[in-house]
């Protein structure tokens, strides 16, 4: 097996630290530390940024796991993603926890300590330096850049694609390992049958196995290839052990599946996200001004990675910026890159760590243009890998060079770590409910379209209607042609009973974006305050027609059915609505009343029952069972 580093676990001067040199001391220590860190997150609250499309109101998810919703999560375009894998996970935590945040926030933190773990495992068996493969762990674990991925429910995506990424990354790496050891010599493209008979190719194949489940988690992994060839130059080292120009082409012919998989996933997320109207066009953003944000974006991150404050979910876009700021950072990527190249041989960890760091931000970096954002510290999740190494690995060198005592390099690791645990504990602080965030989030930045549009969620759902309409307003400055603002906009002004707004607000984002089943849903129910029934009618058909399992949308149709005698279509409607809805009492009183109307007095007592069974002591319908001569038991 070929280790190009000498172990770094002798002789830090304690008697202790052969102890906790043992690897499994350390997994149980990083997994400890990430709980005691992240632990209050279990006790926080669902947001309504995103994850009412990913958890609360997706009845999918909500379903459980079940043979139809597991077809579902492998046909569906939902939340302008294709992550089959991600949206399992979420039902089997509805299965495993219920319908509360408690669960899928454990599962977030379970699965970033065991990728915490795994880093530190992949590092341990690539370099043989346990201490400096397990503060790099520490730093993944502890660092407040990826708070915004372990408290988040939504950014499961980020956790489980890692985890399999990583995974992917320690089987490639026993391959690797193995046809470098003489096992099975990998000479060129004429030797891809030999790994398929030679007895390391199962790890081969395993690595390629996970590398396709972290795609269906998250299609950012599409980046692993490179991140395995950066390997190979270090600290695998096979491209010195390869020898010839061709010999490396080799390396790059035995990824040809794995460069495979990442096109076909470039293509399917591309297409899915542009349906889902979330990838932005030149005309909104143009090809410039995605370049200058990727540069200025680099910058920051490099600046956010290293004094980590002031984090917010998401960065406003900014097209504008001044000259001098672009230069600069484009002047600090070219130079790091310059001198990374440079010191590829004295030290190949810092040309390794740039490269991750600079390729693994491609896919986020806005030359594609998805959402809002002009950055996210969820995308740092693993490009920050990069930087830890080059900032552990080269203060191990300088440590080495300078032949300081070995107390100072354990204190300067100590503190770092309390440094980073701290400010993270602080960050996830923020997280604990929809309030908490958004006013954080607009406190410390401008323009912050998404953070008005939450915030303003929140407060009418705590009944403040007026506040969040003045919230809605000013997202409505900033992006007036935005659907999503006019329909928060609908639904604040019939909150209030001003239902020509809310029909004027409505019909505003349907004509910018028709396909909305909810706004149709809402419109047609403010028409029917204004006696349309006709035109609500329409509303609810349409609305039915693009969501077909929208319970609301059964029930208002079938009331307004009811309204016109034409009760056996109001039975059929109500029904709907009671297999998609089966505990809410009023939709099986509804449901009642149209049987009733259509003679069918037997299946009423029957939805009577069932809605007093879920109600009890509800005065009306206790009333409608006694009118057909059912006895109500005390």
């Amino acid at each position: 097996m070929n280790l190009p580093e000498q172990p770094d676990n002798a002789g830090l001067g304690f008697k202790f630290t052969r102890t906790l040199a043992n690897p499994v001391c350390l997994c149980l220590l990083l997994v400890a530390a990430t709980l005691v860190v992240y632990w209050p997150v279990i006790h926080y609250d669902f947001l309504n940024y995103d994850d009412p499309y990913y958890f609360t109101h997706n009845a999918h998810v909500l379903a459980g796991l079940t043979p139809g919703n597991i077809v579902w999560a492998f046909s569906t375009g939902c939340a302008s993603n294709w992550h089959p894998l991600t949206w399992m996970s979420l039902m089997l935590d509805v299965d495993l926890f219920g319908k509360g945040p408690a669960g899928p926030h454990l599962t977030n933190l379970l699965f970033h300590s065991a990728n915490a773990v795994l880093l530190f495992l992949l590092l341990r068996r690539l370099t043989a330096a346990t201490w400096r493969s397990a503060m790099v762990a520490a730093l993944f674990a502890l660092h407040p850049l990826h708070v915004e991925s372990v408290a988040w429910i939504s950014e499961r995506k980020d956790v489980l694609s890692t985890f399999f990424g990583l995974l992917a990354l320690v089987f490639y790496t026993r391959y690797a390992q193995g046809v470098t050891g003489d096992k099975c010599r990998v000479t060129g493209p004429e030797s891809i049958l030999s790994r398929v008979t030679c007895h390391v190719s199962r790890f081969y194949w395993l690595a390629l196995l996970f590398f396709t489940l972290g795609l269906m988690a998250k299609p950012m992994l599409v980046t692993l290839p490179w991140e395995m060839l950066l390997l190979d130059y270090w600290p695998l080292r096979r491209f010195k052990i390869q020898g010839s120009g061709f010999r490396v082409r080799g390396l790059v012919w035995e990824k040809i599946p794995f460069f495979g998989l990442s096109a076909i996933s470039c293509v399917v997320t591309f297409l899915v996200q542009r349906h889902g109207g979330a990838v932005a066009t030149l005309a909104k953003y143009s090809f410039s001004t995605r370049l200058e944000n990727a540069f200025v974006s680099y910058a920051r991150y490099l600046g956010k990675t290293f004094w980590p404050v002031q984090l917010a979910t998401p960065y406003p876009y900014v097209e504008h910026r001044p000259v001098g700021w672009i230069l600069s950072a484009v002047a600090l990527f070219i130079g790091l890159s310059i001198a990374a190249v440079w010191l590829r041989r004295r030290c190949p960890f810092v040309f390794v760590g740039w490269f991750w760091f600079v390729g693994t931000l491609v896919p986020v970096i806005g030359l594609v243009q998805v959402g809002i954002q002009s950055m996210a510290d969820r995308y740092s999740y693993v490009p920050l890998i990069g930087l830890f190494i080059i900032l552990v690995w080269g203060g191990w060198e300088a440590w080495s060079r300078w032949r300081q005592p070995r107390s100072f390099a354990v204190l300067a690791a100590a503190l770092l770590l309390a440094a980073a645990a701290w400010q993270a504990r602080i960050q996830a602080s923020f997280w604990r409910d929809n309030a908490t965030l958004f006013h954080r989030i607009l406190s410390i930045t401008d323009n912050n379209y998404t953070a008005y549009v939450n915030l303003g969620t929140c407060l009418a759902d705590q009944g403040d209607v007026a506040g969040a309409i003045k919230l809605f307003r000013q997202a409505q400055r900033l992006n007036p042609a935005d659907p999503t603002v006019l329909y928060n906009l609908g639904n604040g002004f019939a909150e209030l009973g001003m239902w020509d707004e809310a029909i004027d607000s409505y019909r505003k984002a349907l004509d910018i974006m028709p396909d909305q089943p909810d706004t149709l849903n809402n419109l047609g129910l403010a028409l029917t305050t204004k006696k349309q029934l006709t035109d609500a009618m329409a509303c609810f058909k349409a609305a039915l027609k693009l969501d077909p399992d929208s319970a609301s949308a059964h029930n208002n149709l079938a009331t307004i059915l009811f309204r016109e005698h034409e009760f056996d279509g109001a039975v059929q409607h109500f029904r709907e609505a009671v297999r998609l809805t089966p505990d809410n009492p009023q939709i099986h009183a509804n449901l009642g009343d149209a049987l009733v109307k259509a003679g069918q007095m037997a299946e009423a007592v029957k939805s009577y029952q069932e809605a007093l069974r879920l109600k009890p002591g509800d005065p009306q319908i206790t009333a409608k069972l006694q009118a057909l001569g059912v006895p109500i038991s005390n």
